[in-house]
């Protein structure tokens, strides 16, 4: 039991850190390919070189980022096959559609058109020219749209039935999978999110030039523009965050309760600003749009809880024993199968009645049932603190831009530049909540950690884990350092 607990913490360690990294690229190649079509779209409109040239400019740090992300993303896709290989097996015919629809439609679109992107310059039509930059991008989003439909799947699994005799999930709606609720949020959210970091690059990037007295011309009105991204996308942001939290609430009550250290539930619910700092009924509304709404703390989803309406509600530990009863249910239909027709008929009646809580019979202790609440806790404040104060900032950019007083109001410049590690910071946080938040499942309700690893030495992923901390510190070492060169040698007034 303890080299499975070391073997499964690695593997989650190596996983995170894969993820971390990647997701260091990804928000960027989305913002950025946004930013660059709209000015390639200004220079199609007015016919300015001036729109060319910035864009040329944003599409040169587009294709830095863009081309060492895409190694850490095929990193990440190939560890479902190696460090979690008892998952793929059992939900792979589900998972495995939408990754594939990824690799081999949005991807590949995504592909075909950045070349056309860098190089047809001056070689194809300019119309042509700027439809293969917005199909760059329109590759880029459906992409992250597949990628987060699997996501989404993981957290809300839909559209699936349980064969005891391939012991295998296998998909019986592509539509339910690909449009659930869940995705269909999780996509615009992280989107959106991926918007304002390429408009929080793009502003603090220009504000650097300001600072600098360089660029000036292109600094400003790339600013307009980021600015105007920045206010769209956190409007967008905050919508979809609202429906996040009411998903979660319905779907993953117990990562909500963790994000808000709510022991114990109830009507009117608290809303903890920070510890001892509390706002009555808000979490209510925001949970269930609902001052009165009840919402289950930590100890109710454990121990079960009664509705108001009267609706008992199952607890964790009550789960368990079903969970137990539908791992024995399962094990009698495998071995009745075959031989005795009638006892493998009701094995499998009974597996069906108590499929919901199969996942639950793995998991041996109740509190294994609660994610680590500090970090689920500080990294959601984290999130919507540092988002707020982005959010103020891009409105503050706008309100002095319009006043023609931006070049001149340094603080402002500087709270610009450093809003770049603010925004990711923001993402990563996030990130945070949604996947510790829902620990301790791989497929949340149906298959914890523990039951979805691969059969490996724990040394081979501890050999693994720090070669992979080596590659990508060295990745991320050279984007930042060719990323800061292209910008620190630019100068648009000699183009």
């Amino acid at each position: 039991m303890e080299l499975l607990s070391i073997l499964v913490d690695w593997s989650r360690a190596q996983f995170a850190l894969t993820a971390c990294y990647h997701w260091l690229f990804v928000p960027l190649t989305l913002g950025l390919a946004l930013i660059m079509a709209i000015m390639e779209t200004l220079y199609y409109v007015k016919k300015d070189e001036f729109w060319k040239r910035t864009a040329q400019f944003w599409m040169k740090l587009f294709g830095i980022n863009f081309a060492i992300g895409v190694a850490t993303g095929l990193i990440l896709e190939f560890e479902f096959g190696t460090n979690w290989s008892n998952y793929s097996w059992f939900v792979g015919d589900i998972f495995g559609a939408p990754l594939a629809i990824e690799g081999i439609v949005a991807f590949f679109m995504e592909a075909t058109f950045i070349a056309v992107m860098f190089f047809g310059w001056n070689k194809v039509s300019k119309g042509f020219h700027l439809a293969s930059t917005w199909l760059t991008g329109i590759g880029a989003t459906l992409s992250a749209w597949w990628i987060l439909v699997a996501n989404a799947w993981m957290q809300h699994p839909v559209g699936m039935e349980f064969n005891p005799l391939t012991v295998r999930n296998e998909m019986v709606s592509f539509v339910e999978v690909a449009l659930s609720p869940t995705a269909v949020v999780k996509f615009f959210h992280t989107v959106s999110s991926g918007w304002m970091t390429g408009a929080f690059f793009v502003l603090g990037v220009s504000c650097w030039f300001l600072l600098k007295k360089r660029n000036k011309e292109m600094a400003l009105r790339s600013i307009r523009v980021a600015t105007w991204v920045g206010i769209i996308s956190s409007v967008v942001v905050m919508t979809t965050g609202d429906q996040s939290g009411v998903d979660i609430a319905k779907n993953q009550p117990m990562k909500l309760a963790a994000a808000e250290g709510l022991l114990n539930g109830g009507q009117r619910a608290h809303f903890s600003i920070v510890p001892g700092v509390e706002v009555p009924g808000v979490l209510s509304i925001l949970a269930t749009h609902d001052i009165d709404g009840y919402v289950p703390g930590i100890n109710d989803l454990i121990n079960g809880y009664t509705l108001p309406d009267g609706t008992k509600q199952l607890g964790g530990k009550e789960k368990m024993v079903l969970g137990k009863q539908a791992l024995a249910d399962f094990q009698a239909y495998r071995a009745a199968v075959g031989k005795d027709s009638v006892a493998a008929a009701a094995a499998e009646q009974r597996l069906k009645a108590n499929m919901p809580y199969f996942g639950y019979g793995h998991i041996q202790n109740a509190e294994d049932l609660v994610p680590p609440v500090g970090i689920v806790f500080w990294s959601f404040r984290l999130m919507v603190g540092l988002g707020g104060l982005l959010m103020l900032i891009v409105l503050l950019f706008a309100w002095y831009d319009r006043r023609g007083k931006l070049a001149d109001t340094r603080w402002l410049l500087k709270a610009g530049l450093w809003s770049i590690p603010c925004v990711y910071i923001a993402g990563q946080a996030g990130w945070t909540v949604a996947e510790v938040g829902r620990q301790p499942w791989i497929i949340q309700d149906m298959l914890p950690i523990n039951a979805g690893i691969s059969n490996l030495q724990s040394s081979s992923v501890i050999i693994t884990f720090f070669l992979f901390a080596a590659i990508f510190t060295v990745l991320l070492i050279a984007e930042v350092s060719i990323l800061t060169k292209a910008i620190k040698n630019h100068n648009s007034e000699s183009l």
